[in-house]
């Protein structure tokens, strides 16, 4: 799924140099953006978390010992830390036109899955990540952190979680700076109720679905 053709790398912190872009003149195909969505489908996150989408981005995650690899199960114990993310521009086409990028992780599973009392959980909100005219990443440009990196820790005797990267770009495609409404809170996404969370508040502030991966952890006494 790692197919690249423009790359933006951060992680999490208010405002962070971005790297300069890696350049892979491999498009992503037909078939692995039709497996993706068919990875979400399998994982009930379409349509319980997102509702069924495009990808025009791929994301790539990866902490030090630890990458997503679209539901691979990782140990909680090395996600402690922000990730490195890169956003990768899969379609040529949308270089000169890719709006504002925000990406956002969030847990439908808290406090299980069969008990989301909790969910959604919302566990990072960056935004303000820009694409140039060229597609090209500018190496001075910083990013908004609304809601800071919180760690995955599925409680004990809970399963497997689901922890799903999303990324986002506003409906009306604009290139201003976003102003984004962070949630009140993390549980719930601050709607205060039951399996609400991501998708409302995409929708509230006008936002699009354009790339998402996943990953499982769990707890180790189950």
């Amino acid at each position: 799924m790692k197919l690249s053709t423009t790359i933006l790398g951060f992680a999490g912190c208010s405002a962070v140099a971005v790297a300069k872009p890696v350049v892979d003149q491999r498009p992503l195909s037909v078939d692995d953006r039709f497996d993706l969505i068919q990875e979400l489908k399998k994982a009930e996150i379409i349509p319980t978390v997102l509702d069924s989408f495009h990808p025009f981005l791929t994301i790539s995650v990866d902490w030090k010992k630890a990458s997503v690899d679209v539901g691979n199960t990782i140990k909680p114990k090395k996600v402690k830390k922000a990730p490195n993310v890169q956003l990768i521009d899969d379609l040529p086409e949308l270089k000169r036109t890719l709006p504002q990028l925000t990406l956002a992780l969030t847990d439908p599973d808290a406090k299980s899955r069969d008990d989301p009392k909790w969910s959604e959980m919302c566990h990072w909100i960056a935004t303000n990540i820009t694409l140039t005219s060229d597609g090209k990443i500018d190496a001075t440009q910083a990013f908004d952190e609304i809601v800071p990196y919180k760690a995955p820790a599925p409680p004990k005797k809970t399963g497997k979680h689901r922890y799903v990267f999303v990324a986002l770009t506003p409906k009306n495609g604009t290139h201003e700076p976003l102003h984004l409404r962070a949630p009140a809170d993390r549980q719930h996404w601050g709607y205060g109720k039951e399996r609400i969370g991501v998708r409302q508040w995409a929708e509230d502030n006008g936002l699009a679905v354009i790339g998402a991966n996943f990953f499982y952890a769990q707890h180790k006494k189950q």
